[in-house]
């Protein structure tokens, strides 16, 4: 099966970086900039799971695509999916099958609506990964998994496909009969310890260890488990313990992403991870009087967007 990663950088390097390690067909569509980075200093991966350096990993840009491919693995940014979406357009043929690892449900209307429903597969990941100012891939712990299926539920041929290319290449994963109830949880997950640690500006231990912290932590969770059970995905027991103690653990240095990359001064997905979570709760509560946590942690992603925005324009009035 031959598969193109979209992009290099951390997720999608980190995952194609080991499928190719595993002796996979795989190509990266990148920009000109990647592709010769890659080409002299080969695909660098430091992680506790094993560190591996790829020399000349094969590369494509969008416009030297003569051929469709079977499987696209599509990991960019939901604010990088549109130029994402141009780019891989010329590898999609009628039998690709897309696999996207975005957070939340937004880029799946988005790539339906460009390749059609049937070609898109459900998938999420979990891992910490990021590109240092070497370009290496710095794997941050030891988590580094990944599940697709049928978004309408059973096992396909097509999904056992995918399977025997995915499992066993050197990281946890699986092929999901439920992906999208998966889904829905990681955004449960997500969506909460986003809001929370974004709008506090500190990790889940020391929003534990103030007043009322725990409960504010309680509160965003009870909302955001709301909308997706509102969508006919409630969680599941199994998901609500394990995730209650995770974002309630006493000491725990556990973030957001996005806090990361409000902390580096970066874009962020404040609309595909907290907006479209309130777009899509029940029309009851959101006619409400009173505004909701979820509703001002979605305020403070979009003012620091908004300030970020007039700080780039300045900057770049300034310099003409």
């Amino acid at each position: 099966m031959r598969v193109l990663v979209v992009g290099a950088g951390a997720t999608g390097g980190y995952f194609g970086g080991r499928l190719l390690q595993a002796g996979r067909d795989v190509t990266f569509l990148v920009r000109p900039r990647r592709a010769a980075e890659l080409a002299s200093a080969g695909l660098v991966i430091r992680s506790p799971k094993g560190d591996v350096t790829l020399r000349e990993p094969a590369t494509v840009l969008s416009k030297n695509i003569r051929t469709p491919f079977d499987l696209v693995l599509l990991s960019c940014k939901a604010y990088d999916l549109e130029s994402a979406v141009a780019a891989v357009a010329p590898a999609v043929g009628n039998e690709t099958m897309i696999l996207p690892l975005l957070n939340g449900m937004k880029h799946l209307d988005v790539l339906d609506a460009r390749f059609g429903r049937d070609k898109v597969l459900g998938g999420l990941c979990a891992i910490a990964a990021t590109l240092d100012a070497e370009r290496v891939i710095v794997h941050l712990n030891t988590f580094h998994s990944l599940a697709f299926g049928e978004r309408d539920g059973g096992l396909t041929a097509r999904a056992r496909a995918v399977a025997n290319v995915i499992v066993g290449a050197g990281f946890d994963a699986r092929a999901s009969e439920t992906i999208v109830h998966d889904m829905w949880e990681k955004w449960v997950l997500l969506g909460t310890l986003a809001s929370v640690t974004c709008l506090m500006r500190a990790s889940v231990g020391d929003i534990v260890s103030t007043p009322g912290g725990r409960d504010l932590i309680l509160s965003l969770f009870a909302e955001v488990r709301a909308v997706a059970a509102f969508n006919g995905y409630a969680p599941r027991a199994a998901f609500l313990e394990k995730t209650q103690a995770m974002l309630t653990e006493p000491g725990s240095t556990f973030t957001a992403s996005m806090l990361r990359d409000i902390e580096g001064d970066g874009p962020i997905e404040a609309d595909h991870i907290v907006g479209d979570l309130l777009s899509r709760q029940d029309p009851t509560v959101a006619k409400r009087d009173d505004v909701s946590m979820l509703q001002i942690a979605y305020a403070h992603l979009k003012a620091y967007e908004a300030r970020r925005e007039r700080t780039l324009a300045s900057a770049a009035s300034a310099a003409k």
